[in-house]
């Protein structure tokens, strides 16, 4: 059973995801809150497997309490809930450890699909936005928002791990990974476990952010 916390400060958005996923047999909706400060409050009593969160609330936003439930609580799953007008909030709350973002109005099959997703410790990406998430990428590459790896820890990695990070980078499935580059998604599973171990970073998003931060989705691969 997946525990799921809700959280949004609109009521009646809080009881539609409620009653929809609660019809799932392998859902449970352990609690609803209206604001950061009672998602922190509800999760310390009912400690849900993933929280659907809404970036734009009172009290406390999205992103400041993914930030503060991942330092205590780094194996909940975070899943932020947001809209089109979010772009400046979508960068810091995946830094801060969601596991993705959803656009408000997704179906509630996708949505499903995504808490099942993040479960399984995969990221999830709406594809409608995947493009604008890179393009946030590439505009604060040099900030201070940077992933740090460690240069000698990227000297072990091989150039066939290389090209599975471009591919990360791209936003791209195992499945597709796995297509494009004529392997099996065991294979790309288990690459991508070495490559995190490797550069120590916590999961695929953060190898993302790192892939095109530093230029690995422009490498040409056929040149070298």
């Amino acid at each position: 059973m997946i525990k799921v916390l809700i959280a949004d400060d609109q009521e009646l958005i809080r009881q539609s995801l409620e009653i929809v996923l609660s019809a799932h047999k392998d859902i449970d909706v352990v609690a609803t809150a209206k604001d950061g400060l009672e998602v922190i409050e509800k999760v310390r009593k009912h400690h849900p497997d993933v929280i659907l969160m809404d970036i734009r609330m009172p009290n406390m936003d999205g992103v400041y309490c993914t930030k503060e439930i991942k330092e205590k609580y780094p194996n909940i799953k975070i899943i932020i809930l947001t809209t089109f007008d979010d772009d400046e909030f979508v960068f810091s709350a995946l830094k801060y450890g969601a596991s993705g973002y959803l656009l408000k109005g997704v179906s509630m099959d996708e949505l499903y699909k995504a808490i099942l997703t993040v479960v399984d410790g995969k990221a999830m990406i709406n594809p409608d936005i995947a493009a604008k998430v890179l393009k946030i990428f590439s505009q604060m590459a040099i900030s201070n928002y940077a992933i740090q790896v460690n240069p000698e820890n990227v000297s072990e990695i091989s150039n066939a791990e290389f090209r599975v990070i471009q591919q990360v980078g791209y936003g791209l499935t195992n499945k597709e990974i796995a297509k494009n580059l004529f392997l099996s998604e065991g294979t790309v599973r288990n690459y991508i476990s070495s490559i995190l171990s490797k550069l120590q970073l916590r999961d695929r998003t953060q190898l993302a952010i790192w892939a095109v931060q530093t230029g690995q989705t422009m490498r040409n691969f056929e040149d070298e």
